[in-house]
């Protein structure tokens, strides 16, 4: 087991390897830009190393300064976490060329699934249904539009080096084809540095399933059951829960089995998730795969008993997985609201700013309730980063008493001194699609827009 690790991250995400490194019982450095200096989570690593300033391309963006801190605090390996360089196949290169191990896939593996259209033909290949569209990027507008007459519109124009919601355009005729191409290539050249595009079917009304996969160097690779990451706001995930109410326990078994024998064939190593869209008649289609710790890994952890990041340490320090696939098993139901420093109501305009009050509930029923954050009273947030502040998890026996343990929690939650996203939370969470379980991703769309005017 290693001795010492770097995490590569901060805030929320930081503190939660560093916890579980600690019940390991491995050493931890905690890196910090300028504008991070006072940040709470510091205080629970047993080293930190300021490594630039406040903008992220000087600091958590920053190789160099990185690599040069875990080499210089004699650390054994180096936890990315999520966001940041978690998806950065050089990272991971130049990690292994300083004889450090990268906690995750090996990096062929990030480059392979971080282009979208390399990734779609590879689990294809390794028997994963695939949403019809291009096989490979697209040639120019003419492919594109030639295609497109043929799976039918709408369709979507997508970054090959997408993510975060970026790159995407859908168009429901060749006019908006037309004119969407170009401006797609700009904005993927602009977020990405690579313009390339590939082309997908537009399935509406439609759900975004994920599997969250384990695998180890032995040849072992399970699944941890499914994620519904249906409710979104620009693509950006809001509200996440396991199981998903559209997922049958058939379809779970028979899916999960397929994505881990899948991800065994391209032997993959580490956590991974493989996101699919489910379409009207209960159908998935692949559509890509996350080389990384999720946002929303705490639903899994919840229902399951499985510690994905200590499985991830285990997996990197060569262990094998600390359980097969017959020892899984699904417990109640999860459900996670992601709590962001934004004003819902003012077309969710960033809340930077002190924290004047900041109580979180007690367990006050039916259910259970978890909160990952590194934030505290009195703490300033700072306006360079994500506006995640905090990620409020219930627990209940069952659906319905995840749901009521979610809205007495956000409830008696007390933030003061800037604005939330929490009134959103309990808006979505007292709808009638969300609590029987009838939504998609496109269910709350006018909500946000209403929102956004």
């Amino acid at each position: 087991m290693f001795k010492r690790i770097l995490v590569a991250n901060r805030g929320e995400v930081a503190l939660r390897v560093i916890h579980a490194c600690k019940e390991l019982g491995i050493e931890t450095v905690a890196v910090f830009s300028e504008a991070d200096a006072e940040s709470p989570h510091l205080k629970q690593a047993d080293f930190s190393v300021c490594i630039g300033p406040g903008p992220s391309k000087d600091s958590y963006l920053n190789m160099e300064a990185i690599l040069a801190a875990a080499v210089n605090k004699d650390c054994q390996a180096v936890h990315p976490g999520f966001g940041f360089l978690a998806e950065n196949s050089e990272f991971a290169y130049r990690c292994e060329q300083q004889k450090l191990t990268f906690i995750g896939p090996k990096a062929d593996s990030i480059r392979i699934m971080g282009d979208k259209s390399l990734a779609k033909h590879t689990l294809k290949e390794a028997g994963l249904p695939t949403i019809p569209g291009s096989d490979g990027n697209l040639r120019d507008i003419e492919h594109a539009a030639k295609l497109a007459q043929k799976v039918g519109y709408p369709v979507l124009l997508k970054a090959t080096a997408g993510g975060g919601g970026k790159g995407i355009r859908p168009c429901g005729n060749e006019a908006e084809l037309r004119d969407s191409y170009p401006k797609c290539r700009m904005e993927a050249e602009k977020a990405f540095g690579n313009a390339a595009l590939y082309l997908e079917k537009l399935i509406q009304r439609g759900h975004h399933i994920e599997f969250q996969i384990l695998a180890d160097s032995y040849g072992n690779a399970i699944h941890l059951g499914e994620r519904e990451c249906s409710v979104q706001r620009s693509n950006q995930k809001l509200i996440e829960e396991s199981p998903s109410p559209a997922v049958s326990s058939e379809v779970r078994k028979k899916m999960g089995r397929k994505v881990a024998q899948s991800v065994g064939k391209i032997g993959y190593l580490n956590a991974g998730t493989v996101e699919f869209l489910m379409d009207a008649d209960g159908k998935l289609f692949f559509m890509e795969m996350n080389t990384r710790l999720q946002v929303e890994h705490p639903v899994t952890e919840m229902i399951t008993g499985v510690d994905i990041v200590r499985e991830q340490i285990r997996i990197a320090a060569n262990h094998e997985l600390s359980l097969k696939q017959k020892d899984v098993a699904f417990d109640g139901h999860a459900i996670e609201c992601r709590i962001n420093a934004e004003d819902p109501y003012d077309n969710f305009k960033p809340s930077p700013g002190q924290i004047t009050k900041f109580v979180p509930p007690l367990n006050i029923g039916p259910g259970t309730i978890r909160l990952d954050t590194h934030v505290r009273e009195n703490y300033k947030i700072p306006t360079f980063y994500d506006s995640m502040i905090c990620k409020l998890i219930a627990h209940g026996k069952n659906r319905a008493v995840a749901i009521e343990t979610m809205t007495n929690a956000l409830k008696k939650f007390k933030i003061e001194g800037i604005k939330t996203t929490i009134p959103l939370h309990l808006e979505i969470l007292a709808t009638e699609e969300f609590r029987e379980g009838k939504y998609n991703t496109e269910t709350f769309v006018d909500m946000f827009k209403r929102l956004s005017e």
